[in-house]
């Protein structure tokens, strides 16, 4: 861990939610560069569990985990299998989950991830290193499934003429590194001098997410933070685009009866539906 470390969006509205407390057990789904682990830390004399699938995170954390000794666990793998890990440990329920959605800053800043469309680096995207890399998905995926992936998981609006653009280009040279793709796309998408985002964002969001099943994962995250949470556990879960805004309201809404509008939720105690309640 770096002597100034990250501290993460929103952390003191997690904070607010969480409430952590004495000898209370608390789950960072997202441990990345561990900003909200340590503050949870630093504000109670609880226990953390620290899931991440990236392997490089993890190595990152044994400094912050000397630092807290046996109030941290870290642990490598999926938090959308954080019901199997977390009881495997021996736990059976929570007091808190906190999941921080999408890629890390650390990721990005470092090029040899592929997860930049502004540095020049590999083109990966995997974080944890294992299974497709976005090289193979816009080398051997033919045009209707890569317009498809583009248009659902980047929502680009371009998504086919993106396509077909990669599977021309891709006839001469295959694409091995993100600025090659970066450069593709934008010459499709153009920018104005008004663009608030690079012409490729939708397009790298939309490998991410297919890459790393980021939608699928929430999902079997946000089931399985219910099954350990107990009885007044709280969870919280930052989002930063409107496709992990929609799931998360959509799981929230199912099992709070009402329309999802705040970020703040805890479960209903003595009922068993709903079995989540806002946060007033």
């Amino acid at each position: 861990m770096s002597k100034a470390p990250h501290i993460p969006v929103m952390l003191a509205d997690v904070l607010e939610v969480l409430q952590p407390k004495d000898g209370g057990l608390y789950i960072d789904g997202t441990f990345g560069a561990g900003g909200y682990t340590r503050a949870i830390l630093g504000q109670a004399d609880c226990a953390v569990l620290a899931i991440d699938r990236d392997p490089n995170a993890i190595l990152r954390g044994r400094e912050l985990q000397s630092e807290f000794g046996g109030r941290l666990t870290l642990i490598e793998g999926c938090f959308g299998d954080m019901a199997r890990l977390v009881r495997g440990l021996g736990h059976e329920s929570v007091d808190g989950v906190v999941l921080d959605l999408g890629v890390s800053s650390m990721q990005l800043d470092q090029a040899e991830r592929g997860f930049s469309f502004q540095k020049d680096g590999p083109l990966d995207m995997r974080m944890s290193g294992k299974g497709l890399s976005a090289a193979d998905v816009v080398n051997t995926f033919d045009e209707p499934d890569l317009a498809r992936i583009i248009a659902v998981y980047g929502e680009e609006k371009r998504a086919r003429a993106v396509a077909k653009a990669i599977v021309q280009a891709r006839t001469e040279s295959q694409f091995d590194r993100t600025l090659a793709l970066a450069d593709t796309v934008a010459r499709v998408i153009g920018r104005r001098p008004q663009d608030r985002i690079h012409p490729a964002t939708r397009t790298f969001q939309a490998l991410r997410i297919f890459v790393n099943d980021e939608l699928g994962e929430l999902a079997h995250g946000l089931a399985g933070a219910e099954a350990l949470l107990g009885e007044g556990g709280r969870l919280a879960a930052v989002t930063f685009h409107s496709l992990e805004d929609r799931v998360v309201k959509r799981f929230l809404t199912a099992r709070t009866g009402r329309s999802a509008r705040a970020n703040r939720f805890m479960p209903e105690k003595d009922e068993i539906a709903p079995s989540f309640r806002e946060i007033e």
